[in-house]
């Protein structure tokens, strides 16, 4: 079974498990959006809308709000010394297909509950992976390395140079 949606001023051909990249609609990730504007269903027998079918709607699962490539617009008038230069990045939402519903029923699946990040609590001590930066950037360890660095340099010769070169008074005989 598919469907042809209409959303953002453009048409959608889905079916369900279809991963579709569309116009930026408002929802979170793991969020179930419904689109009401379905103008056929296809099937054994398809129903086309006129406009949209009644009773016919598609839900989706959000996967990602992101935003695309940077589009450079440029404008230049010749031998007007006028230029502009201007950036910009279309937002989109990234969607998973869940149903095509019809005869006004609503979708059987719902948000995923919302999962909050773990953050590392002072009390624990570093980990393996971090336990080597930090014997490495002791206090003694960076003086220390400054010095070594500092004693590889050559002495500068710039008083040597300018001993070599004979003064002129500035004035050409």
């Amino acid at each position: 079974m598919f469907a042809v949606i209409r959303t953002g001023g453009k048409q959608y051909r889905v079916a369900a498990e279809d991963v579709i990249k569309v116009d930026k609609v408002k929802g979170d990730p793991g969020e179930i959006v419904q689109f009401g504007e379905v103008l056929v269903v296809g099937g054994d027998p398809v129903r086309l809308g006129a406009p949209t079918v009644t009773g016919a709607s598609v839900a989706a699962e959000v996967l990602e709000q992101a935003r695309g490539p940077k589009i450079i617009v440029f404008k230049k008038r010749r031998r007007k010394n006028s230029r502009r230069k201007r950036g910009h990045r279309q937002e989109f939402t990234l969607l998973r297909v869940t149903e095509i519903l019809t005869d006004g029923a609503q979708p059987s699946k719902t948000a995923r509950a919302k999962t909050e990040r773990k953050k590392p609590t002072a009390d624990a001590g570093p980990t393996q992976e971090t336990a080597g930066a930090v014997e490495q950037d002791t206090p003694v360890a960076a003086q220390s390395k400054r010095q070594a660095g500092s004693a590889k340099k050559p002495a500068k010769g710039a008083a040597k140079s300018r001993a070599a070169k004979p003064k002129s008074s500035g004035k050409k005989k």
